[in-house]
């Protein structure tokens, strides 16, 4: 008898509808509380960064104020204005435009000449007899013991004698990571594809390559690293008129004894590298999630 003389009962529209809206109110809490959850995770993969950043500021500070070889070296503040001050000009810009153009252009060739090279020794026996160490060989040769042949042969003030050097220093390091991830290829897996009819192309499409990707990707880290490291050198000792980048500006301040210009420039080449690596890493994650390794 109480209850029927209480509250009344909300009908059965009524209860859908605060259903539905307690739904909403839940979705919402989950969606900020992932909100939260990735920037935490953002927060602990930042500090490290931020803390190394802050004790190479100290460090570099005290060696200013401690007058090191004459007091030469300008402290951070006078680099930082010197780099804001670059960053505000047009000329910095274009030479990071001309140094990544090359960077890109050069890292694709490579790319392409090591995945074709890797792919042709690692499953041709006597290929990789004949040029297999050959391959090592010309990893472990130094870039800029090339570039006399690359000015002579393109000639000087040519980009493509820096270009070759950057194929040279990149495509052995890709495709030894090709080479090492097919020799690392399970025979149960090559065995599977077989009898599912994957032959050549298809074989390597779908079974060999998803297989090698994470030596792979190694490899062509390995290889974007020679290949920024090739391009440096070649922007130093390669000038092409009207065409600035990083290399000219660095050669540039250091015949003007400009100390602080040329640690801002480096700073700069610092930072690029920085931003590849953390793709590199982005790639590395993503395959070890998909793997079941996180």
């Amino acid at each position: 008898m109480g209850s029927s003389f209480g509250s009344p009962q909300p009908d059965a529209g009524t209860q859908m509808v605060v259903a539905e809206l307690a739904g909403l109110d839940a979705l919402d809490l989950a969606d900020a509380g992932g909100r939260g959850r990735l920037a935490a995770r953002a927060w602990q993969a930042l500090w490290p960064k931020l803390l190394a950043v802050a004790i190479v500021l100290v460090i570099w500070e005290l060696v200013h104020l401690s007058g090191w070889k004459g007091g030469i070296l300008p402290g951070p503040g006078v680099t930082l204005s010197n780099l804001w001050a670059q960053a505000h000009a047009s000329l910095l810009w274009r030479a990071i435009a001309t140094t990544l153009e090359r960077a890109l252009i050069g890292f694709a060739l490579a790319v392409v000449i090591g995945v074709v090279i890797g792919a042709l020794v690692a499953r041709i026996r006597p290929l990789r007899a004949a040029v297999g160490s050959m391959i090592t060989a010309l990893q472990t040769m130094p870039s800029i013991a090339w570039f006399p042949f690359a000015i002579i042969f393109f000639g000087a003030g040519n980009t493509s004698a820096i270009l070759f050097v950057v194929v040279l220093g990149a495509a052995p390091s890709i495709a030894n990571g090709l080479i090492a991830g097919v020799d690392y290829t399970p025979p149960l897996l090559l065995k599977a594809g077989a009898v599912m009819g994957l032959r050549r192309v298809l074989l390597y499409r779908f079974l060999i390559l998803p297989a090698s990707l994470p030596t792979f990707v190694a490899g062509l880290k390995q290889g974007w690293a020679f290949a920024w490291r090739s391009l440096l050198a070649g922007e130093l000792l390669v000038v092409i008129a009207n065409k600035p980048s990083l290399g000219i500006l660095l050669s540039s301040y250091q015949d003007q004894a400009d100390m602080a210009s040329t640690i801002a420039v480096m700073i700069v080449i610092l930072i690029i590298g920085l931003c590849v690596d953390s793709l590199f890493g982005v790639a590395d994650r993503s395959i070890r999630h998909r793997w079941g390794l996180t």
